[in-house]
Protein backbone atom coordinates (compact mmCIF):
# COMPACT_ATOMS: atom_id res chain seq x y z
CA UNK A 1 0.00 0.00 0.00
CA UNK A 2 1.31 3.44 -0.94
CA UNK A 3 1.42 6.48 1.34
CA UNK A 4 -0.62 8.63 -1.04
CA UNK A 5 -3.60 8.09 -3.29
CA UNK A 6 -5.76 9.98 -5.78
CA UNK A 7 -9.26 11.29 -5.11
CA UNK A 8 -11.91 13.52 -6.66
CA UNK A 9 -13.26 16.60 -4.90
CA UNK A 10 -15.81 19.29 -5.76
CA UNK A 11 -13.94 22.15 -7.46
CA UNK A 12 -16.92 24.50 -7.77
CA UNK A 13 -20.68 24.39 -7.72
CA UNK A 14 -22.14 23.77 -11.16
CA UNK A 15 -24.65 26.03 -12.83
CA UNK A 16 -27.02 23.96 -14.89
CA UNK A 17 -25.54 20.71 -16.15
CA UNK A 18 -22.17 19.91 -14.51
CA UNK A 19 -18.95 19.72 -16.49
CA UNK A 20 -15.54 18.22 -15.78
CA UNK A 21 -14.40 21.67 -14.67
CA UNK A 22 -16.56 21.23 -11.58
CA UNK A 23 -14.35 18.34 -10.41
CA UNK A 24 -10.75 18.35 -9.17
CA UNK A 25 -8.38 15.36 -9.14
CA UNK A 26 -5.92 15.49 -6.24
CA UNK A 27 -3.23 13.41 -4.58
CA UNK A 28 -3.36 13.21 -0.79
CA UNK A 29 -2.18 10.96 2.06
CA UNK A 30 -3.96 7.63 2.42
CA UNK A 31 -6.34 8.06 5.38
CA UNK A 32 -5.98 6.12 8.62
CA UNK A 33 -9.05 4.42 10.11
CA UNK A 34 -10.13 5.13 13.67
CA UNK A 35 -11.74 2.71 16.10
CA UNK A 36 -14.82 1.16 14.48
CA UNK A 37 -13.60 1.88 10.96
CA UNK A 38 -11.91 -0.02 8.15
CA UNK A 39 -9.67 1.13 5.32
CA UNK A 40 -10.51 -0.38 1.95
CA UNK A 41 -8.71 -0.42 -1.35
CA UNK A 42 -11.56 0.68 -3.61
CA UNK A 43 -12.32 -1.66 -6.49
CA UNK A 44 -15.66 -0.27 -7.70
CA UNK A 45 -17.29 3.11 -7.19
CA UNK A 46 -20.95 4.07 -7.62
CA UNK A 47 -22.13 7.25 -9.33
CA UNK A 48 -25.82 8.11 -8.90
CA UNK A 49 -28.18 10.87 -10.06
CA UNK A 50 -28.97 12.04 -6.51
CA UNK A 51 -25.37 13.25 -6.23
CA UNK A 52 -26.28 16.24 -8.40
CA UNK A 53 -28.30 17.60 -5.48
CA UNK A 54 -25.29 17.39 -3.19
CA UNK A 55 -23.46 19.81 -5.50
CA UNK A 56 -25.94 22.57 -4.66
CA UNK A 57 -25.50 24.96 -1.76
CA UNK A 58 -28.93 24.23 -0.34
CA UNK A 59 -30.43 21.88 2.19
CA UNK A 60 -32.03 18.69 0.95
CA UNK A 61 -32.42 15.10 2.09
CA UNK A 62 -28.68 14.58 1.38
CA UNK A 63 -26.20 16.98 2.94
CA UNK A 64 -24.52 19.20 0.32
CA UNK A 65 -20.83 18.78 -0.38
CA UNK A 66 -18.57 21.69 0.46
CA UNK A 67 -16.35 23.09 -2.27
CA UNK A 68 -13.01 21.34 -1.92
CA UNK A 69 -14.57 18.35 -0.15
CA UNK A 70 -13.89 14.82 -1.37
CA UNK A 71 -16.90 13.38 -3.20
CA UNK A 72 -18.73 10.47 -1.59
CA UNK A 73 -20.52 7.41 -2.90
CA UNK A 74 -21.05 3.73 -2.51
CA UNK A 75 -17.96 1.57 -2.95
CA UNK A 76 -16.88 -2.05 -3.07
CA UNK A 77 -13.36 -2.76 -1.91
CA UNK A 78 -10.91 -4.98 -0.08
CA UNK A 79 -10.16 -4.33 3.58
CA UNK A 80 -6.45 -3.45 3.95
CA UNK A 81 -6.57 -2.15 7.53
CA UNK A 82 -9.21 -2.89 10.14
CA UNK A 83 -9.92 -1.23 13.47
CA UNK A 84 -13.09 -3.23 13.92
CA UNK A 85 -13.81 -6.72 15.22
CA UNK A 86 -16.37 -7.08 12.44
CA UNK A 87 -13.92 -7.29 9.52
CA UNK A 88 -10.50 -8.71 8.81
CA UNK A 89 -7.85 -7.73 6.31
CA UNK A 90 -8.74 -9.33 2.97
CA UNK A 91 -12.51 -9.14 3.39
CA UNK A 92 -14.38 -7.71 0.39
CA UNK A 93 -17.04 -5.28 1.59
CA UNK A 94 -19.43 -2.57 0.45
CA UNK A 95 -20.30 0.67 2.17
CA UNK A 96 -20.31 4.44 1.83
CA UNK A 97 -16.87 5.69 0.82
CA UNK A 98 -15.29 8.31 -1.38
CA UNK A 99 -14.31 8.83 -5.03
CA UNK A 100 -10.79 7.66 -4.30
CA UNK A 101 -8.31 4.81 -4.47
CA UNK A 102 -8.56 4.17 -0.72
CA UNK A 103 -11.51 4.96 1.52
CA UNK A 104 -12.32 4.76 5.23
CA UNK A 105 -15.69 3.12 5.95
CA UNK A 106 -17.73 3.04 9.13
CA UNK A 107 -17.80 -0.67 10.01
CA UNK A 108 -21.30 -0.37 11.46
CA UNK A 109 -22.67 0.62 8.04
CA UNK A 110 -20.50 -1.77 6.01
CA UNK A 111 -21.43 -5.23 4.76
CA UNK A 112 -19.43 -8.15 3.47
CA UNK A 113 -20.40 -9.26 -0.03
CA UNK A 114 -20.95 -12.80 -1.32
CA UNK A 115 -19.32 -13.21 -4.72
CA UNK A 116 -20.94 -16.64 -5.05
CA UNK A 117 -24.26 -14.81 -5.50
CA UNK A 118 -23.06 -12.05 -7.85
CA UNK A 119 -19.95 -10.21 -8.98
CA UNK A 120 -18.89 -7.21 -6.86
CA UNK A 121 -20.43 -4.45 -9.06
CA UNK A 122 -23.91 -5.88 -8.46
CA UNK A 123 -23.59 -4.82 -4.80
CA UNK A 124 -23.69 -1.20 -5.98
CA UNK A 125 -26.80 -1.88 -8.06
CA UNK A 126 -29.43 -4.59 -7.76
CA UNK A 127 -27.96 -5.89 -4.49
CA UNK A 128 -27.22 -2.44 -3.10
CA UNK A 129 -28.93 0.88 -2.54
CA UNK A 130 -30.74 0.96 -5.92
CA UNK A 131 -32.11 -2.54 -5.41
CA UNK A 132 -33.35 -1.69 -1.92
CA UNK A 133 -34.91 1.51 -3.28
CA UNK A 134 -36.79 -0.52 -5.88
CA UNK A 135 -37.85 -3.13 -3.32
CA UNK A 136 -39.33 -0.76 -0.75
CA UNK A 137 -40.47 1.84 -3.26
CA UNK A 138 -42.59 -0.60 -5.20
CA UNK A 139 -43.78 -2.96 -2.47
CA UNK A 140 -44.36 -0.42 0.32
CA UNK A 141 -45.17 2.80 -1.55
CA UNK A 142 -46.56 1.41 -4.80
CA UNK A 143 -48.40 -1.43 -3.02
CA UNK A 144 -48.98 -3.47 -6.21
CA UNK A 145 -51.71 -6.05 -6.61
CA UNK A 146 -51.78 -8.92 -9.13
CA UNK A 147 -53.19 -7.63 -12.41
CA UNK A 148 -52.20 -4.01 -11.77
CA UNK A 149 -50.61 -2.02 -14.57
CA UNK A 150 -47.27 -0.67 -13.33
CA UNK A 151 -45.50 2.06 -15.32
CA UNK A 152 -41.85 2.83 -14.64
CA UNK A 153 -39.94 5.86 -15.95
CA UNK A 154 -36.19 5.54 -16.25
CA UNK A 155 -36.96 1.84 -16.55
CA UNK A 156 -33.57 0.79 -17.91
CA UNK A 157 -31.68 2.38 -15.03
CA UNK A 158 -30.40 0.86 -11.82
CA UNK A 159 -33.63 1.34 -9.88
CA UNK A 160 -36.22 1.13 -12.63
CA UNK A 161 -34.98 -2.16 -14.05
CA UNK A 162 -35.36 -3.82 -10.64
CA UNK A 163 -38.76 -2.22 -10.03
CA UNK A 164 -40.17 -3.71 -13.21
CA UNK A 165 -38.91 -7.20 -12.43
CA UNK A 166 -40.30 -7.14 -8.89
CA UNK A 167 -43.62 -5.99 -10.30
CA UNK A 168 -43.64 -8.98 -12.66
CA UNK A 169 -42.86 -11.30 -9.74
CA UNK A 170 -45.98 -9.86 -8.09
CA UNK A 171 -48.21 -10.62 -11.06
CA UNK A 172 -48.41 -7.15 -12.57
CA UNK A 173 -48.42 -5.93 -16.16
CA UNK A 174 -45.34 -3.75 -16.53
CA UNK A 175 -44.60 -0.87 -18.92
CA UNK A 176 -41.28 0.93 -19.01
CA UNK A 177 -40.12 4.24 -20.48
CA UNK A 178 -36.50 4.25 -21.68
CA UNK A 179 -34.32 6.30 -24.01
CA UNK A 180 -33.23 3.99 -26.82
CA UNK A 181 -34.33 1.01 -28.89
CA UNK A 182 -31.54 -1.02 -27.27
CA UNK A 183 -32.91 -0.27 -23.82
CA UNK A 184 -36.47 -1.04 -24.91
CA UNK A 185 -35.32 -4.42 -26.26
CA UNK A 186 -33.48 -5.19 -23.01
CA UNK A 187 -36.59 -4.43 -20.96
CA UNK A 188 -38.95 -6.56 -23.02
CA UNK A 189 -36.66 -9.36 -24.24
CA UNK A 190 -34.46 -9.88 -21.18
CA UNK A 191 -36.34 -8.51 -18.18
CA UNK A 192 -39.85 -9.58 -19.11
CA UNK A 193 -41.55 -6.18 -19.29
CA UNK A 194 -44.87 -6.45 -21.12
CA UNK A 195 -44.18 -3.29 -23.13
CA UNK A 196 -41.71 -0.44 -23.31
CA UNK A 197 -41.68 2.99 -24.94
CA UNK A 198 -38.65 4.75 -26.40
CA UNK A 199 -39.48 8.24 -25.22
CA UNK A 200 -36.91 9.74 -27.60
CA UNK A 201 -38.76 8.29 -30.58
CA UNK A 202 -42.13 9.92 -29.80
CA UNK A 203 -43.37 13.26 -28.54
CA UNK A 204 -46.89 12.01 -27.80
CA UNK A 205 -46.54 10.14 -24.52
CA UNK A 206 -50.29 10.12 -23.90
CA UNK A 207 -50.99 8.21 -27.11
CA UNK A 208 -48.12 5.85 -26.34
CA UNK A 209 -49.69 5.13 -22.93
CA UNK A 210 -53.08 4.54 -24.52
CA UNK A 211 -51.46 1.83 -26.65
CA UNK A 212 -49.52 0.06 -23.89
CA UNK A 213 -51.77 0.75 -20.87
CA UNK A 214 -55.30 1.07 -22.26
CA UNK A 215 -56.95 0.45 -18.87
CA UNK A 216 -54.97 3.19 -17.17
CA UNK A 217 -52.04 3.18 -14.73
CA UNK A 218 -52.49 1.62 -11.27
CA UNK A 219 -48.93 2.18 -10.04
CA UNK A 220 -46.46 4.74 -11.36
CA UNK A 221 -42.83 4.53 -10.22
CA UNK A 222 -41.31 7.86 -11.18
CA UNK A 223 -37.56 8.21 -11.59
CA UNK A 224 -37.63 11.03 -14.13
CA UNK A 225 -40.35 13.68 -13.86
CA UNK A 226 -40.99 16.09 -16.72
CA UNK A 227 -43.31 15.44 -19.68
CA UNK A 228 -43.43 11.67 -19.10
CA UNK A 229 -44.83 12.20 -15.62
CA UNK A 230 -47.30 14.79 -16.94
CA UNK A 231 -48.59 12.20 -19.41
CA UNK A 232 -48.81 9.41 -16.84
CA UNK A 233 -50.77 11.61 -14.42
CA UNK A 234 -53.37 12.09 -17.12
CA UNK A 235 -53.80 8.30 -17.35
CA UNK A 236 -53.93 7.36 -13.65
CA UNK A 237 -56.58 4.79 -12.75
CA UNK A 238 -58.92 4.92 -9.76
CA UNK A 239 -56.98 4.62 -6.48
CA UNK A 240 -53.64 4.75 -8.29
CA UNK A 241 -50.41 4.96 -6.30
CA UNK A 242 -47.46 7.10 -7.38
CA UNK A 243 -43.98 6.63 -5.91
CA UNK A 244 -41.79 9.66 -6.59
CA UNK A 245 -38.24 8.30 -6.39
CA UNK A 246 -36.28 10.67 -8.64
CA UNK A 247 -36.67 13.68 -10.93
CA UNK A 248 -33.56 13.53 -13.09
CA UNK A 249 -35.24 15.60 -15.80
CA UNK A 250 -35.06 18.58 -13.38
CA UNK A 251 -31.81 18.04 -11.49
CA UNK A 252 -29.91 20.55 -13.62
CA UNK A 253 -32.68 23.18 -13.71
CA UNK A 254 -31.65 26.55 -12.32
CA UNK A 255 -35.27 27.47 -11.59
CA UNK A 256 -38.31 25.39 -10.79
CA UNK A 257 -40.25 24.71 -14.02
CA UNK A 258 -44.02 25.09 -14.08
CA UNK A 259 -45.59 22.32 -16.09
CA UNK A 260 -49.23 21.40 -16.60
CA UNK A 261 -51.22 21.57 -13.37
CA UNK A 262 -52.00 17.93 -12.57
CA UNK A 263 -53.32 18.01 -9.01
CA UNK A 264 -57.02 18.20 -10.03
CA UNK A 265 -56.65 14.78 -11.64
CA UNK A 266 -55.86 13.31 -8.24
CA UNK A 267 -59.32 14.27 -7.03
CA UNK A 268 -61.25 12.19 -9.55
CA UNK A 269 -58.88 9.22 -9.31
CA UNK A 270 -58.31 9.46 -5.54
CA UNK A 271 -54.70 8.72 -6.36
CA UNK A 272 -51.98 8.75 -3.72
CA UNK A 273 -48.63 10.42 -4.44
CA UNK A 274 -45.78 9.76 -2.02
CA UNK A 275 -42.14 10.74 -2.06
CA UNK A 276 -39.61 7.98 -1.50
CA UNK A 277 -36.35 7.99 0.46
CA UNK A 278 -34.86 4.55 0.91
CA UNK A 279 -33.16 5.61 4.14
CA UNK A 280 -36.56 5.66 5.82
CA UNK A 281 -36.53 1.86 5.57
CA UNK A 282 -33.02 1.40 7.02
CA UNK A 283 -34.17 -0.88 9.87
CA UNK A 284 -35.42 -3.33 7.23
CA UNK A 285 -32.44 -3.25 4.85
CA UNK A 286 -31.53 -6.80 5.86
CA UNK A 287 -34.93 -8.05 4.71
CA UNK A 288 -34.54 -6.42 1.30
CA UNK A 289 -30.95 -7.57 0.82
CA UNK A 290 -31.85 -11.17 1.67
CA UNK A 291 -34.79 -11.26 -0.72
CA UNK A 292 -32.92 -9.53 -3.56
CA UNK A 293 -30.00 -11.94 -3.20
CA UNK A 294 -32.38 -14.89 -3.29
CA UNK A 295 -34.01 -13.61 -6.49
CA UNK A 296 -30.60 -13.09 -8.10
CA UNK A 297 -29.37 -16.54 -7.04
CA UNK A 298 -32.46 -18.24 -8.47
CA UNK A 299 -32.39 -16.25 -11.71
CA UNK A 300 -35.65 -14.45 -10.98
CA UNK A 301 -33.89 -11.08 -10.95
CA UNK A 302 -31.54 -10.03 -13.75
CA UNK A 303 -29.04 -7.24 -13.24
CA UNK A 304 -26.72 -5.34 -15.52
CA UNK A 305 -23.93 -2.86 -14.94
CA UNK A 306 -22.36 -0.34 -17.29
CA UNK A 307 -18.73 -0.23 -16.18
CA UNK A 308 -16.42 2.71 -16.91
CA UNK A 309 -12.74 2.00 -16.36
CA UNK A 310 -10.38 4.15 -14.31
CA UNK A 311 -10.85 6.49 -11.35
CA UNK A 312 -9.86 9.32 -13.69
CA UNK A 313 -13.08 8.70 -15.64
CA UNK A 314 -15.43 8.99 -12.64
CA UNK A 315 -16.76 12.47 -13.60
CA UNK A 316 -17.45 11.26 -17.14
CA UNK A 317 -19.38 8.29 -15.76
CA UNK A 318 -21.41 10.62 -13.56
CA UNK A 319 -22.13 13.08 -16.37
CA UNK A 320 -23.18 10.17 -18.58
CA UNK A 321 -26.15 9.57 -16.29
CA UNK A 322 -27.78 12.77 -17.58
CA UNK A 323 -27.43 11.77 -21.21
CA UNK A 324 -28.60 8.20 -20.61
CA UNK A 325 -25.30 6.51 -21.45
CA UNK A 326 -25.86 3.66 -18.99
CA UNK A 327 -27.98 0.55 -19.13
CA UNK A 328 -28.59 -0.75 -15.64
CA UNK A 329 -26.23 0.52 -12.95
CA UNK A 330 -23.45 2.96 -13.81
CA UNK A 331 -20.24 1.85 -12.04
CA UNK A 332 -16.61 2.96 -12.12
CA UNK A 333 -13.92 0.27 -11.96
CA UNK A 334 -11.19 2.14 -10.12
CA UNK A 335 -8.34 0.06 -11.51
CA UNK A 336 -8.98 -1.57 -14.89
Amino acid sequence: MTDTHHAWSLAERPRGEPTRADFEFDESPVPTPNYGEVLVKVQYLSVDPYMRGRMRDSESYAEPWAVGEMLEGGVVGEVVDSHSDQFEIGDVVTGNGTWSEYAVLDAADTQAIDTDVADPPAYLGALGMPGRTAYFGLLEVGDPNPGDTVVVSGAAGAVGSVVGQIAKLNGCDVVGFAGSDEKVAWLTDDLGFDAAVNYKATDDYRSALDDVAPEGVDVYFDNVGGPITDAVFSRLALDARVAVCGQIAHYNDESVPTGPRKLPQLIATRATVRGLLVGDFAPRFGEASEQLAEWVATGDLTHRETIVDGLEAAPDAFLGLFSGDNIGKQVVRVRP
